[in-house]
């Protein structure tokens, strides 16, 4: 059985390294690029009031079923048990084996592109770095929770110098309201500012997922219904403060007409305040917080899987727990691997369109609705944790997050709802296999 050994300092620094991975730094100079104008930072503080909304919904969840595998619990018991909830669940479970190693893929292939600024790699040697950086990730969390809360705790101190020196650094060269005075400069509120911010925003929403991390941790967490909910409210208001500023620092060094076409975008910036040697620091600091945020993203999501076959709504083998180190290694192994095969397949621009496809729809619109059914059926003081004016945020949500499934594209909504559709077959073949729902009557 898993313990709860994670207290509040822990859950936000495995919160806060996973939102902070390669992502900031280089989806930079796409966001500028797709906004084209000095007010890309709006684009950010969509991002940011999208994170600040939907965690609400995850407060309220997460406080109220404090489990491992987060949004398989809390899907499970807002559509109910034994009905639609358990295709619910199962579709969820169903996408995360997919999309999961999606997210660890997309670290990996950002490491190694950002790692060719250090040594030029060719195609074999990029994916040689990529799928090594999964194999090392694997390796690290094949240990006890304990052990792994002190590893994020020390990978955070990593996270937060990167950012906070590339803030400094901005701070030191004297124009850093620069930006800030020029953001509205050209702006015109019509239809084309607000399609460009609602494809901008994919980028920056990528950036920000991971808030609700501690989620997946539930039941290692120590007084959840506290915990749960403030460690994620601490990881967005903190990573929103550091991303905001940091994006301000950079583009009062390096123009944003100039930030839009580098690809090292934050090395350049900081060869330009400080030289050659520092700009080679700040890249390995980068890939340290590339590593860091896979590590969180890895650990979180193996729990998953876990918790859905422990339940019996998942394949069995994935509910062993090692025998001395009491972690889920069959799920660790098998999203790792899957990770390493992507990480060796795909280009990073279509894994991050990809992976919010995904798992819109299911997770963080399903979980949206699933939490206001939930209040009609259980009234609104059985939630530890209540979000204010309910149920507007929950209903924000909805309409904020069908903007961005529509901004990743058609094509990537396609491919979503194939997999969803695969994954009901699946679901339909093995209820029907075990006689379960909707195929034995009175269940």
């Amino acid at each position: 059985m898993l313990e709860r050994r994670l207290g509040l300092g822990q859950a936000t620094a495995i919160n806060m390294i996973d939102m902070v991975g390669i992502g900031p730094f280089i989806t930079l100079p796409m966001i500028i690029t797709m906004m084209n104008g000095p007010y890309f930072l709006y684009a950010w503080l969509a991002g940011a009031l999208l994170s600040f909304i939907d965690a609400t919904v995850w407060s309220e969840l997460g406080a109220a079923f404090p489990k491992a595998g987060g949004s398989y619990n809390f899907l499970k018991e807002a559509y109910g048990p034994n009905k639609a909830g358990r295709l619910m669940s199962f579709l969820f479970v169903w996408q995360t084996m997919i999309q999961a190693p999606l997210v660890i893929a997309s670290a990996a292939i950002g490491f190694a592109s950002y790692f060719s600024y250090l040594l030029p790699l060719n195609w074999y040697a990029s994916k040689a770095v990529s799928g090594g950086v999964v194999i090392l990730i694997v390796l690290l969390l094949y240990r006890k929770i304990e052990t792994i809360g002190k590893i994020s705790v020390f990978l955070w101190f990593g996270v937060i110098l990167t950012i906070l020196w590339i803030i400094a650094g901005g701070l030191a060269h004297g124009n850093f309201l620069g930006p800030i005075k020029h953001m509205n400069d050209g702006l015109t509120l019509n239809y084309g500012f607000v399609s460009a911010l609602g494809f901008a925003s994919v980028k920056t929403v990528y950036s920000y997922l991971g808030y609700y991390n501690a989620c997946h941790l539930g039941s290692e967490i120590k007084n959840p219904a506290r915990n749960i909910p403030r460690s994620m409210f601490l990881s967005i208001t903190g990573i929103s403060v550091l991303y905001l500023a940091m994006n301000i620092s950079v583009t009062s060094v390096v123009p944003w007409n100039e930030a839009k076409d580098s690809e090292f975008v934050i090395s350049l910036f900081m060869e330009r305040l400080m030289g050659s040697a520092a700009a080679i620091v700040v890249t390995c600091l980068i890939l340290w917080v590339a590593f860091a945020s896979l590590f969180s993203a890895t650990l979180g999501y193996s729990r998953i899987p876990y918790a859905a076959a422990e339940d019996g709504s998942f394949f069995k083998v994935f509910a062993t727990l090692h025998p001395t180190k009491q972690f889920p290694h069959i799920s660790l192994l098998f999203l790792g691997g899957l990770g390493f095969v992507f990480s060796l397949l795909f280009k990073l621009s279509d894994v991050i369109s990809a992976i919010l496809a995904m798992r819109i729809l299911i997770q963080f619109i399903g979980q949206s609705v699933g939490l206001v059914l939930l209040h009609k059926k259980r009234g609104r003081a059985f939630f530890p944790w209540k979000m204010a004016l309910f149920p507007l945020p929950a209903i924000l949500a909805i309409l904020l997050w069908t903007g961005i499934l529509i901004s990743t594209g058609w094509q990537m909504i396609l491919a979503g709802l194939s997999v969803i559709s695969l994954g009901t077959i699946v679901y339909f073949v093995k209820a029907k296999h075990n006689g379960e729902w909707p195929f034995r009557i009175g269940n």
